[in-house]
Order: C-alpha cells, then structure tokens, then sequence
C-alpha cells in the first residue's frame, strides 16, 4: 500500500514539511560521502526557512501538554495498560521539557554562525556552491568524515527538541482516526462532511493501482479525483473505479 496525506490546517503542512527535512538530513548525515554531507547541511538550511514560525514551539509545548491532559484522563481504567500510559506520559514530559529550554528563536544559533549564512546564500543560486565560489566550504567537504559529522550534529543538535516533539504529536494524531474502506467510482469521489472535522488525511492505495490521488477539502466537502501518473505528458484522469481506504485523524 502507497500511503498519501493531506493536511487540512497550515499548522500540519508545516509540521509535515518538517518531517520530511529532518528525515532526509538524519539520513544523510549518517553517510560518510562528502556529497551526503553536503545533502544534509543544504537541508538543514531548509529546515531553518520552515522553521522560521515564531510560534511553532509553542505550539507543539500546547499540543503536547494538550495531550498530556487527554492520557492522564485514562488513569485507572481496567482497558488501558498502566505501563504503556506511563511511558507515553514520560515521552510526553521529557519533549515538552526540552522544548521549553530552548531559547531564542528556532536555528538562531545557525544565523549566528557568518560562514554557515555564508554558505546558505549561496546554496539558493543555481550551481553556486562550486569550489572556486567558496573555497572554504570545499576545504571543509575534503575534512575527514568524523569531523564533518561532528560538525553537522553541532548544527542539527539544538533543533531536534522540535523533531522529537513533533513525531510525537504525528504518531498520536495519525493514531487518531479509524480506517474506512471506499471506492472512487470511474476514478471519482465526493464526501460530504456534515460538520465532519480532521487535521490530516490519511490515504491508501495498493501499489499495483497505476493511480495518484489528487486532494481538495473544506469545511464542506471532500474530493478526490484519481489520475494516471505519467513523467511524459500530463497526468490523464482515470475513468476506472479505484478502492481505496480513508482516515480522518483528529485529536
């Protein structure tokens, strides 16, 4: 199964955005190549233009204590395992805790740094961080590749209270919904939501349905039209019927 989702506030779009870049710099740090390290500063940079809301830490210290409060409701009940709400409990506390020692604002620690500014200006022009553009930076690409992750945790380190908060707010809201199956007759499907609510869509498709979902939702109505991917021309609407499964998640 291919899973698609859809964010329906910019508070999740931003949260799933930064996701995706914290993974991709994590994996590429943990290569030794020059060429992955470079992958993981230029998305570290990426991280910090998303990043940039004033607001996100406190939002996810909200949610996170939001949260708290729900599970803490839970003590005592014969159905749930006293042992695992426990330690969702402490999971909770320890990233709210971090989150409330930063200081300042998200990555200020990487404006501070001029060679690091200097090295993220040039990364938004095409082709310029060639060697000859910045030689410094090339001198520290040939460093060994113990000192280049050194340096890349140092950079990443201060910003992972926001990644471990935030995969923590993603796993209990993707938790959150329960699955329905449906089916998007001659590659259409319509929902009125009646009142309905959800932060993210969750969609499932099988891997041998040649299909994409494309998603448009308001307060009202969902929908979703099916089409053919193609990398040549134009994606082709698909006229056939395509089962699939739908997850509204909410807290």
């Amino acid at each position: 199964m291919i899973t698609y989702e859809y964010p329906l506030n910019e508070r999740i779009r931003t949260i799933l955005r930064l996701e995706d870049l914290f993974e991709k710099s994590s994996y590429f740090l943990k290569s030794t190549g020059a060429t992955e390290h470079h992958m993981s500063l230029v998305t570290l940079f990426e991280i910090l233009d998303v990043a940039g809301r004033a607001d996100l830490k406190v939002d996810l210290v909200q949610e996170l204590e939001r949260q708290r409060q729900t599970l803490l409701g839970f003590r005592n009940n014969p159905a749930i395992s006293e042992e695992a709400l426990s330690g969702a409990l402490y999971e909770i506390e320890q990233a709210s805790a971090a989150l409330l020692t930063m200081v300042g604002k998200i990555g200020q620690h990487i404006r501070d740094n001029e060679w690091l500014m200097s090295i993220k200006s040039r990364a938004s022009i095409p082709g310029g961080l060639c060697e000859f553009d910045l030689p410094s930076y090339h001198y520290w690409l040939n460093q060994d590749s113990e000192q280049r992750m050194r340096d890349l945790e140092s950079w990443l380190g201060p910003m992972l209270p926001i990644r471990d908060g935030m995969a923590i707010v993603l796993r209990l809201l993707r938790a959150s919904g329960r699955p329905e199956q449906q089916l998007a007759v001659g590659g259409s499907f319509q929902l009125m939501l009646s009142g309905r609510t959800a932060l993210l869509l969750r969609l499932k498709v099988a891997r041998r349905t040649a299909c994409v979902p494309e998603i448009s939702a308001n307060k009202y109505a969902l929908n979703i039209r099916f089409t053919h991917p193609d990398s040549v021309q134009r994606p082709r609407a698909a006229e056939c019927d395509v089962p699939f499964e739908l997850v509204f998640c909410n807290f």
